[in-house]
């Protein structure tokens, strides 16, 4: 008798749901709107709803087949969280079904091993462990007032800061300034200066960009992303040292768009060399895998299943990030 499972990834923008059997090959898929109850509990389990019961009917399955599922869901951050997320979770119709933050299924989908840790950059930043005993640990996700640093949001406002104080004449100049002119469609500094001063803009993320095409030969962009990188080995090292995992062998799994589409050598380097120090065995790797294969992982482990690595290989064939498969 074949047995199935269902990995859901619920995000601000998109929900994804995938069933397999237990040979890791997809049976059923489904895709709807945001999954994040933050932005609304109702949309959320409507959306989370749409996209199970899409992946079923592809399937050509009931809810009694599936033997576990798993819900990854952005916002899932704190115990106030949990006491809204269990009770939508249990009204899908899934006898036996968990939910989790999806900065879990992000590691777990980075990984071949149950323990890890994780750090998350997109438009912020967020860092999670698992050790050996199943113990688990977030730091950050919150926002600057609350510690963070790195996240796009944050590196679009150094790179229009580093850009206004070189005009100015209180730093160096910079190469940031000609993509930074480009990206918000200012002819000189001057424009752009009093046009953000009379309308009380906020640079939008997509400048964070910009540090990535000039960083090789920009000394200024280089800073930034060096403090960018120092910041979020500091939350990779408070999650190792709470979790008491320095002295284990495990990946650092990096997944978010500033890390995955950037690739900064710059970052990379000063990343790697701040985590040796609290994690001297640890490994960078880059997430290359769909987060909800980590759903899927999980949700096979929660039923007391050793994953192989056929279902790995399965996996990835199916999952892989396009953007890591064409880099």
């Amino acid at each position: 008798m074949t047995t199935y499972y269902l990995g859901v990834d619920g995000g601000g923008s998109k929900t994804l749901a995938y069933i397999t059997d237990e040979t890791g090959r997809i049976v059923g898929t489904g895709a709807a709107g945001c999954g994040n109850h933050q932005l609304g509990v109702e949309l959320a389990r409507t959306n989370i709803d749409a996209a199970v019961r899409e992946a079923l009917t592809a399937a050509d399955l009931t809810h009694a087949d599936i033997a576990y599922a798993l819900f990854g869901l952005a916002g899932a951050d704190r115990e106030a969280d949990y006491r809204i997320l269990r009770p939508l979770a249990a009204s899908l119709g899934f006898e036996r079904h968990d939910v989790v933050c999806d900065t879990d299924i992000g590691l777990r989908a980075g990984t071949r091993q149950p323990d890890g840790v994780v750090l998350i950059c997109g438009s912020g930043t967020n860092s999670f462990g698992i050790n050996r005993t199943g113990q688990g640990y977030q730091c950050g996700g919150f926002g600057y007032l609350y510690g963070d640093f790195g996240g796009g949001g944050d590196l679009a406002v150094e790179v229009f800061r580093a850009v206004i104080r070189a005009w100015e004449g209180r730093e160096q100049p910079t190469l940031l300034t000609a993509p930074v002119l480009r990206i918000l469609g200012y002819t000189s500094v001057e424009e752009m200066y009093h046009a953000y001063l009379d309308h009380g803009s906020r640079p939008p993320r997509t400048l964070a960009q910009a540090l990535f095409e000039v960083e090789a030969e920009d000394a200024v962009a280089q800073q930034i992303l060096r403090r960018q990188a120092s910041e979020l080995a500091l939350a990779a090292g408070a999650v190792i040292r709470k979790l008491k995992m320095a002295e284990d062998t495990f990946d650092v799994v990096l997944v978010g768009s500033i890390l995955t589409r950037g690739r900064s050598p710059v970052l990379f380097a000063q990343l790697e060399q701040d985590l040796r120090l609290s994690a001297p065995q640890a490994t960078l790797t880059v997430l290359h895998m769909e987060p909800a294969a980590g759903a899927l992982l999980l949700a096979m482990e929660r039923t007391g299943v050793v994953v192989s690595t056929e279902v790995y290989e399965q996996l990835e064939q199916q999952l892989t990030i396009k953007e890591a498969a064409t880099s």
